[in-house]
């Protein structure tokens, strides 16, 4: 654990110390290299917020509101979009417990069409796998994973494809997932 001097503590994720939490170290880390690429005016990259429809709100007083049921509007697409070097930027984030493989599950059919969809009109689309076992995280393009996925028939992606297949991000303090820099070999190679 790091104190930082505005009182903000941070946790190391790349390693599978603990399962509470799951899922939520790689986005926390995403949000934090987003936070640093908008401060230095890098890149202007966002969550997208989920869309849900609020049924109930209980008002024991106005400052304490509290929803108390709330339903998903309809399938979200894609976690994260935004621009970068005049280029629209759309991806999906998930984290993989196993060892050996990405389960298809992870992924929804809504995704991989949003990410289809966004690619046809000139997007920089792609996916980020986080192996918590291996504290590894993946950059998948998606015109190169869609494919993929539409051929398999098994239900999972191995492991050995992500290495064979995907751009390891290096764990950095400062930009914990530097996608940026592997968008940079891919796309704008003659600043390289």
């Amino acid at each position: 654990m790091v104190n930082y001097p505005d009182g903000r503590k941070k946790t190391f994720h790349n390693t599978a110390a603990s399962f509470g939490g799951r899922g939520m170290a790689l986005e926390e880390d995403i949000n934090i290299t987003n936070t640093y690429y908008l401060s230095t005016d890098r890149a202007v990259i966002h969550k997208k917020p989920t869309p849900v429809t609020i049924v109930k709100v209980d008002y024991p007083s106005r400052s304490a509101a509290k929803i108390t049921e709330a339903y998903f509007k309809l399938p979200s697409t894609t976690d994260y979009n935004g621009i970068y070097r005049n280029r629209y930027i759309d991806f999906e984030a998930k984290e993989c417990a196993s060892a050996t493989s990405f389960p298809l599950k992870s992924i929804h059919e809504h995704q991989i069409t949003h990410l289809e969809t966004v690619l046809k009109h000139g997007a920089i689309a792609f996916v980020l796998v986080r192996f918590t076992k291996f504290g590894k995280t993946f950059y998948i393009p998606a015109e190169t994973m869609i494919p993929y996925i539409r051929s398999l028939t098994r239900r999972s992606i191995p492991y050995a494809w992500f290495e064979e297949n995907g751009h390891v991000i290096p764990y950095n303090y400062v930009k914990p997932v530097d996608y940026l820099k592997v968008i940079d070999t891919l796309y704008f190679k003659e600043n390289q």
